[in-house]
């Protein structure tokens, strides 16, 4: 394919989920030339890799970009998985997004003898000075290699499950306890299904606290700012409902409706499915994430004389349940009627479309922020990125916001001709626009 053949652009960005959606408004804003490549649909995840009765965990006045509100869902309300997805294709379109559906980024490598980037995709080459992987990074449904196939249940992850009626009748084993376990579990043993619950660690903030839900007081007790963990720590699980108008995650009231919990599945031999002995102790330490986020609440209340309404019987748990002070260490599938698991054990990335420079001997981007160590390539929607924030939809925004700095900063570096006075090489570095504010800052205004 000769040169004319190939479509230039300066920016490239790989995805159109809620981060390709969220680069392409800040490039747009300073005036940067890009085009968004999307293999299927805006925000495809959304609609086909959620299951039927998922609502966004925290409420449509906060989990969202902050140029748009969503429409037809009160401020204080849940938006539904498709809401969600209209309001991402809705965003686009207010923006007039150069977003591409049904185009397949095959490969991207360095443009060999000439700047940038040359990516092959399904309807072509296009060159690109600057690359954004704006795929995230749950893109393979992740499953521990502990059940193995012939076992005779059906074994599924979060990501396929759909409702109850999707699986064979009996009993079900559902092995993760952020959000999505969590709430399916419910959802099966609601329907009547007999489910076991693996319960590893785990935060649970309170959905709602005197006057206040938790992404409010997260945000006021800056804990969406807190810096990234340690490498290898990257993913924190958080059991936080926003079903039936939100509600806070109790494995207490999950065992009285007849959940099973046990501890990490962590092996498998002669039919039976064996559990860890750390239920109490990842119970008693969300427990205490719990009750810490109570005790600064309270204290915030006090320190800056608010007139919220105590909640002193929101510090009062109950007793442990006898599934966890005796706990179940293995589990005959057959004998306890268990016909299917589910993994609710996360993702792992897939970037084997991107042949650069960018990643460590495991495969992980190496990157701080979202710039990588490969000049030109930049990460966008990781789990914390540059905060705890960053996997949810505002906080992507932000981290967008972000990159979207650093490009114009290198955008200005290539434009300087030299003999510039030394203020005018700084005015070059700078970004385009003022930083921008933090959600808390932004959503007091709305």
């Amino acid at each position: 394919m000769s040169t004319q053949e190939i479509e230039v652009t300066e920016v490239l960005v790989v995805g159109a989920g809620q981060a390709g959606v969220a680069m392409s408004e800040h490039l747009t804003t300073r005036g940067i030339p890009h085009i968004v490549l999307e293999r299927s649909r805006i925000a495809e995840r959304w609609r086909t890799e959620r299951w039927d009765s998922l609502v966004a965990n925290g409420p449509a006045w906060h989990d969202r970009f902050p140029g748009l509100a969503f429409e037809g869902v009160d401020p204080d309300d849940f938006a539904t998985k498709d809401q969600v997805a209209d309001y991402f294709e809705a965003y686009a379109a207010k923006m007039n997004a150069p977003i591409r559906c049904g185009v397949e980024v095959t490969t991207v490598r360095k443009n060999e003898g000439g700047p940038g980037f040359i990516a092959e995709t399904s309807v072509g080459k296009i060159q690109a000075r600057y690359v954004v992987a704006a795929t995230g990074a749950f893109q393979n449904p992740s499953i521990p290699p502990i059940v193995p196939a012939e076992s005779g249940v059906e074994q599924i992850h979060s990501s396929q499950y759909r409702n109850p009626g999707q699986l064979p009748e009996g009993g079900v084993l559902v092995v993760g306890a952020g959000s999505s376990g969590v709430q399916i579990a419910n959802e099966l043993r609601n329907s009547g299904r007999a489910v076991h619950l693996a319960v590893g660690p785990h935060d649970r903030p309170p959905q709602r606290y005197r006057g206040r839900g938790f992404v409010w007081w997260l945000g006021v007790l800056g804990k969406w700012e807190a810096a990234a963990p340690p490498q290898g720590a990257e993913h924190v699980t958080i059991a936080v409902s926003g079903a039936d108008g939100g509600r806070t995650i109790d494995f207490r009231d999950l065992a009285a409706n007849g959940i099973t919990l046990v501890g990490r599945a962590n092996g498998f031999e002669n039919g039976s499915v064996k559990f860890g002995t750390d239920l109490a102790a990842n119970i008693h330490r969300g427990d205490e994430n719990y009750l810490s986020t109570l005790r600064e609440a309270d204290e915030f209340i006090a320190r800056n004389g608010l007139d919220l309404p105590a909640e002193p019987e929101a510090h009062v748990l109950g007793p442990d349940p006898a599934c966890v002070t005796d706990p179940v260490l293995e589990v005959d599938l057959a004998e306890a009627g268990i016909t299917s698991i589910v993994w609710a054990t996360g993702f792992k990335t897939d970037y084997s479309w991107l042949q650069v420079d960018a990643f460590d001997e495991n495969g992980r981007p190496q990157q701080q922020r979202g710039v990588s160590s490969e000049a030109g390539i930049y990460f966008l929607g990781l789990p914390w990125q540059s905060r705890r924030g960053s996997s949810f939809i505002w906080g992507v925004w932000h981290d967008a916001n972000y990159l979207a700095d650093q490009i114009q900063i290198q955008r200005g570096y290539l434009e300087y001709e030299g003999d510039g006075f030394p203020s005018e090489r700084h005015a070059l570095a700078q970004p385009a626009v003022a930083p921008a504010a933090t959600i808390t800052e932004q959503l007091a205004h709305v």
